[in-house]
C-alpha cells in the first residue's frame, strides 16, 4: 500500500466530509497533518487527505461528483 494526496483542505470539517465521502464508497482514507492546522479557515498547513494509489482515481471521481471543497 502506497499512500497518495487525494485533497487538501482548509478545515477538519472539510476534510472529514471528503473522508466520510470515500469511506461510504467503500474507498478507505487517511487524514494527516490535522494537528498542524492551528487556524480555523486559514490554517498555516493544510490538511492532506490520502488514499492507497490504486483508489487515487476512483476517489479522485467521488470528490469532484460530490463538489469537494478541495483546495488545488
Amino acid at each position: 500500500m502506497a499512500l497518495v494526496e487525494a485533497g487538501r483542505y482548509y478545515n477538519s470539517i472539510e476534510a472529514g466530509m471528503a473522508r466520510a465521502r470515500l469511506e461510504a464508497e467503500g474507498i478507505p482514507s487517511f487524514i494527516f497533518d490535522m494537528e498542524m492546522n492551528w487556524g480555523w479557515s486559514d490554517g498555516l498547513i493544510m490538511i492532506r487527505l490520502m488514499v492507497d494509489d490504486e483508489d487515487l482515481s476512483r476517489a479522485s471521481e467521488i470528490l469532484n461528483a460530490s463538489g469537494s471543497p478541495a483546495a488545488d
